[in-house]
Formats: C-alpha cells, structure tokens, sequence
C-alpha cells in the first residue's frame, strides 16, 4: 500500500488495516501461535484488553513508558510503571508529559535523562489551543528529583507542521531517525535520518532504497553504535501482513537490504510499535496476531482476570517479545 501525500495519512491507512483484519476473523482463529521464542509479554499489565503497544525502558529496566491506544487507533495515551522492590510493577499512571492530548512512540535516551515521544498537542505558536491533525516530536527531561518533567517541542529541522514524523528514535550520538513524509522520498513514509552536529539537528536525510520503497517504511528503532536498523513497514512486495517487521544492517558506512524477520516474528496481523531492551536481550513489539493456549506469568496486582479477557483479540495489540539472538545481530 502506498502511503499518501497527506498529514496523518498513516493514522488513516492503519485504521483501514485494522478494520480489515478485525473483519477476518475466521482466518486469524487458524493461525498457529507464534514461533519459539516469540512470546507474550507482561499479562494483565502491559498485554491487556486495551490495544498496547510500544515499550520504552530506563537504563536498569524497572521503569517502563508504554502505550494504549482506542479501538480505532486514532488516539494514544502513554504511561509509566514501576518495576517495586517487592518485584511488583506499579499501577500504571500517565507521566507529567503526558497528562493531555494524544502522545505515544516514547524513546529513552541512553542515559535516562530525556524522552522523546510524538504529540498531536498545539505547537508553540499555535493560535488555537486544539489537536492538531498531526504529530510533531516532543521531549521531557527527567529532574533531579527523577521525575519527568513537561513536555517540550523539538527545535530545529525535524519536525515539519503539516506531516507527523512517527518513532523518534536515538542513536548514543545522539543522531535522530524518525518515519515521515518528505520532499525527494522514496515513496510515502520512509526512514530518515537527523545528525546531531553543535547540539543541533540537521535537516533529515533519507536512508535510501535499501530501506525505503514506494510502499510505506514508518517506524525506525536504531541501535545505540547504529550497526543495525529495525523498522516496521506496510505493503512492501515481501509483506505477509498489514505492517511486518525489518531490518538492515549498517556496512562500512552503507545501509545494506532490508530482510523482513523471520521464525515466526512476523504474522499476518500488524507487527510493528518495535524496541530493544537496554541490556540488548530482547526485542519488544506489538502485533494483533491471534493467541491461545497459557498467557505465560501474569504481571497484574491484584490479580484482575479483566485486564488479560480480551488477550489474543485481533481487533487490539497485545505486547509480544523475542530474544535479540534470534535476529541475526551480533552481539558486541
């Protein structure tokens, strides 16, 4: 599926991919679980009933932003837990960044100090205090007291106000890539490119069709040295679902072909919202695929058998995880 040349044009294109999978039924409920070492992650708390997505972990792991989406998938909402000292992750709550408007795509500087994240908010400017028709990158620094602070808009040549520029994610260089629309792109959304030169960004440069194609390439997660690149892409002429999982490997300064992953870790739901844990063990997606059989440990309390009924409902997302070794990357 091509993407069009519209602000939040994505949001649109998965609504109508939702709606499709949520009207077939009959070939979800035939599909096999998902492949060894791909499994559910975090029922009752961040697999739920809702439509979950994306996982951002602080350097040690023991807090996590996470999203929920509504039904059709227009509006996003993010929340923290905790991970207690009697191992419990708390009740989830919104962050002070996040109290208002739809916010969603956290990701955690490597240090733990800033997320950036995407909202729909009003831009500074803005002569109306309403939603915008698209998202722009945000961020919140973390204070001394290690709470988050309010949310802040990205400066500089990122963001341009008539598209949404989805998933900005970190390099430890601090170099942004992000999925938007663009003039001279490969298609619609691709992967991008930020480098952060003076404590600035720079105006995006484009990955090339290694990664992008006149389909859709939307989502980018970039590992901290940017030796390898996963992103989420639709329509592409090896899809097998509506948005599967990719990546690409950087060589001698070269972005080479993008794979879609295998073994099991794509489906023919939407597998997409991807990230990889601090440590580099796991990699954290969410897919609509069907699910049945055990829901593996339970991470709600108290116990609600609410919060897992709608668990494996392909109408939602529910939280899915893989070993990194399973993804072909060597770990350094």
């Amino acid at each position: 599926m091509i993407y069009p040349l519209r602000a939040a044009s994505s949001l649109l294109v998965l609504g109508a991919l939702i709606s499709c999978h949520a009207s077939a039924g009959s070939e979800f409920a035939e599909m096999p679980n998902p492949g060894d070492g791909v499994e559910l992650y975090g029922a009752g708390l961040f697999s739920t009933s809702e439509w979950d997505f994306f996982m951002a972990f602080s350097p040690d792991q023991r807090r996590v932003l996470f999203c929920r989406a509504n039904a059709d998938f227009s509006n996003f909402d993010i929340y923290e837990t905790r991970l207690g000292s009697d191992e419990r992750w708390s009740a989830p709550v919104k962050p002070r960044f996040a109290m208002q408007w739809s916010n969603a795509d956290p990701h955690i500087t490597l240090d733990g100090n800033r997320v950036f994240y995407i909202s729909n908010r009003p831009n500074p400017g803005d002569s109306a205090s309403v939603a915008r028709p698209s998202y722009d990158v945000w961020y919140a620094d973390r204070g001394r007291d290690g709470e988050w602070g309010e949310a802040r808009h990205l400066p500089g040549a990122v963001n341009n106000p008539r598209v949404t520029e989805w998933s900005p994610t970190i390099a430890a260089n601090g170099n942004m890539y992000v999925g938007t629309i663009r003039r001279g792109g490969v298609g619609g959304n691709d992967i991008w490119l930020s480098r952060m030169v003076n404590g600035e960004y720079q105006a995006l440069e484009n990955l090339g069709d290694s990664v992008n194609t006149a389909a859709g390439e939307i989502e980018p997660w970039i590992s901290p040295d940017e030796s390898y690149l996963i992103f989420s892409g639709a329509g592409r002429a090896d899809s097998i679902g509506g948005y599967d999982l990719y990546i690409s490997f950087k060589q001698n300064g070269v972005w080479q072909r993008a794979r879609p992953l295998g073994g099991g870790i794509n489906s023919n739901g939407l597998d997409f919202n991807q990230s990889v844990s601090p440590d580099g063990e796991y990699m954290y997606f969410s897919s609509t695929r069907a699910r049945s059989g055990p829901i593996g440990e339970r991470f709600d309390w108290p116990r609600n058998d609410a919060n897992i009924a709608g668990i494996g409902d392909t109408t939602r997302g529910d939280i899915y995880r893989v070993p990194v070794s399973r993804l072909g990357i060597q770990r350094r």
